[in-house]
């Protein structure tokens, strides 16, 4: 489609001072879901800076695949780099492509394998403790499981408990005040307020605790984890290994292993616990094609449902759904152009809830990833993962760790909702999850 028909508009309803940041922040996906009614490209603010967002597939795709025009930049990127350090998720244009070559080995599908072991055996240890049933607080029991799956892949040694919970509580606070420290006047930073120090403590906590795990693990050379793999793609290309690099990299593995398949896993129970037909469909799949009591690797190809639920799971809940990109250079967008450094915000909301792209975008409908199905959508219309060059590079990981999980509990177990979940977003956190969910979980009949 040709940029000049493309439209473009304002979003109104400004805020004096805060810009859009209010009504983007009180009801995030609601406010981001009317963003197409103004335009294929909008025009807003967030605070004090003017952003563009595009709310076509087409124009997102352009941004998220163009990563030399589009850099990774903007207040976003700022905050995420306090924390991340110049991970391959955080770092510029310039550092990207090296740091993929050497992080791709990783998530070779002979890697995923050796993981998947880590993954099961977790699963069953989270299991085990519902015994006939029982009741629980979704997203942490969820974000526990994701954490120790992701801590014990990405290390040969033994982490122990109280590394674990370092990384929990560091996260805990650092991304879930992340849009607040995005979006203060910088000089606020400094302030002697309770909030700065404790941001400030959980840096220095997750730092202290990756190191406290990098110094052990220097000279390991096994390679049957994420960073042995790491570390022998450095010698084979005789590049010296910093430990301020290694710890960019695991930061990022960590934040990303364990906040967004927590957050995937956990809607995944909502959606499913509220649909009864869904959540039928998904048991007897795993009854018929399970050849055990857990979905193993190898199984993942058959179980074309669960990953259905997945997928549409992340259509509707993107785990990261807004982040920031900076134009490198002057570049036209929708017939407008944009200034060098021109913050465009990147959301997959507006796509992924846009009526025009999806029929009944608010529903709940896996089937709409049948393969049949799913060819009939524009190009760009699913943005969960990004696009192009820095499309998650964990992608297969994280959806495989979901679809063994979602179709292991499928098996035994059938999940409803306890009364009274407020699903609203913990407000500014990074990563859209619900404030209060409690699960109950019954052991199916025969299992």
């Amino acid at each position: 489609m040709p940029d000049e028909k493309f439209t473009y508009g304002a979003v109104p309803g400004r805020w004096p001072l805060f810009g859009h940041a209010w009504p983007l922040f009180k009801d995030p996906f609601g406010f981001l879901a009317s963003l197409p009614r103004h335009g294929d490209l909008v025009r807003m603010r967030l605070g004090p800076t003017t952003v563009y967002v595009p709310t076509h597939p087409e124009l997102l795709r352009r941004t998220l695949a163009d990563d030399r025009t589009y850099d990774k930049g903007g207040k976003y990127y700022d905050k995420a780099r306090e924390m991340a350090g110049n991970g391959i998720a955080t770092c510029a244009h310039k550092d990207h492509r090296r740091q993929r070559r050497l992080l791709q080995p990783a998530f070779a599908e002979t890697q995923l394998v050796k993981y998947a072991a880590v993954m099961q055996q977790q699963i069953v240890a989270l299991t085990e403790t519902w015994g006939a049933g029982c009741t629980f607080d979704a997203y942490p029991a969820l974000y526990g499981l994701a954490l120790r799956i992701v801590t014990r892949t990405l290390f040969s040694t033994h982490v122990d408990d109280d590394i674990t919970e370092d990384i929990r509580r560091s996260f805990d606070v650092a991304f879930g005040t992340f849009f607040r420290q995005m979006f203060l006047p910088q000089w606020t930073y400094r302030l002697p307020l309770p909030a700065n120090r404790r941001h400030a403590e959980a840096l220095a906590l997750l730092r202290g605790a990756v190191e406290r795990v990098v110094t052990e693990s220097r000279g390991d050379q096994d390679d049957s984890n994420v960073l042995g793999a790491l570390l022998a793609a450095h010698r084979a290309e005789g590049a010296t290994v910093v430990d301020s690099e290694l710890r960019d990299h695991i930061v990022t593995v960590l934040a990303a292993g364990s906040e967004t398949v927590a957050s995937t896993l956990t809607w995944s129970l909502y959606l499913l616990s509220r649909d009864p037909d869904a959540q039928d469909a998904l048991q007897q799949e795993a009854d018929s094609r399970l050849t055990g009591p857990l979905a193993k690797w190898e199984e993942i190809p058959g179980l074309s449902y669960t990953s259905r639920v997945i997928t549409e799971t992340i259509r509707l809940y993107p785990p990261g759904w807004l982040f920031t990109r900076v134009a490198s250079a002057g570049a036209e967008l929708a017939g407008r152009y944009l200034e060098p450094g021109t913050t465009v915000v990147i959301t997959p909301v507006p796509v992924h809830r846009n009526p025009a792209v999806f029929s009944r975008p608010d529903a709940f409908e896996p089937d709409r990833w049948l393969p049949e199905r799913a060819a009939e959508l524009p190009r760009g219309a699913f943005a969960g993962f990004g696009a192009g060059a820095r499309k998650c590079i964990g992608d297969t990981y994280g959806t495989g760790e979901c679809v063994l999980a979602l179709a292991s509990i499928a098996r035994h177990w059938q999940v409803e909702t306890v009364a009274d979940p407020d699903v609203r977003p913990v407000p500014l956190a990074a990563f859209y999850r619900p404030r209060r969910l409690f699960l109950r979980v019954t052991r199916r009949v025969g299992t």
